[in-house]
């Protein structure tokens, strides 16, 4: 639900108010995203990392299911940073809503949220978030799909109408974000990776850096 992609930068992680460098040992580690709410995850490891733009096309294939786009595109961002930098370990992340089998996107406007919300009032929708890493100069990618259930409450309009002023959620999958405001729109969710719903499920996320060589907790 949390996702954005903005200009191309580069930082060192900063927790404390002590700046962090990379461990000589340790692989350069790369996230494929310029969305602040995944960056923010990713700072709960305490792994220092830079942030580079993917710069992917993300238009959907013919016939390509939710699941499968989402996953496509994780990996492709992961790829693409990663013939840049083969050395380094990248994560790449992608997360697309389904309602009825159908993919939702971010609305970019205000009327379109709200016609995304008034769609899912009521209903089950699952968002499809998608973790992929790659580390070429060892032949390692692969990616992992945590599917998240979201139970929306039933919304009348003028709730709808109140938290898309108060929160504006344009740039976010199902117009709604969970971590903030937009939790109270929510019945209920179920999930086995609690972090997949705002756009990186950190579980999986370690599960694949450790295949890639770079152990968070060995790391510390």
């Amino acid at each position: 639900m949390g996702q954005s992609d903005a200009l191309p930068c580069r930082q060192f992680t900063v927790w404390a108010g002590v700046r962090m460098h990379a461990v000589h040992d340790s692989p350069r580690l790369i996230l494929a995203s310029t969305s602040p709410y995944r960056r923010e995850l990713l700072q709960r490891l305490r792994l220092p990392f830079e942030v580079v733009s993917p710069e992917v096309d993300e238009t959907p294939q013919a016939g390509e299911l939710p699941a499968a786009l989402a996953e496509r595109l994780a990996m492709a961002k992961a790829r693409a940073v990663s013939n840049r930098h083969p050395r380094a370990v990248v994560i790449g992340a992608d997360q697309v809503a389904e309602l009825d089998g159908q993919a939702i996107g971010k609305p970019h406007a205000h009327d379109r949220a709200a016609a995304q919300l008034r769609a899912m009032s009521g209903r089950r929708v699952t968002f499809h978030s998608a973790v992929a890493v790659a580390r070429l100069d060892r032949g390692y990618a692969r990616g992992l799909v945590a599917p998240v259930a979201v139970t929306f409450r039933a919304l009348d309009d003028a709730e709808i109408e109140r938290y898309l002023r108060a929160e504006r959620p344009y740039d976010c999958a199902g117009s709604a974000k969970s971590e903030a405001l937009g939790i109270a729109l929510l019945a209920a969710i179920d999930s086995d990776d609690p972090t997949a719903l705002i756009g990186l499920p950190l579980i999986r996320t370690c599960a694949l850096l450790r295949e890639a060589g770079l152990d968070p907790l060995a790391a510390q």
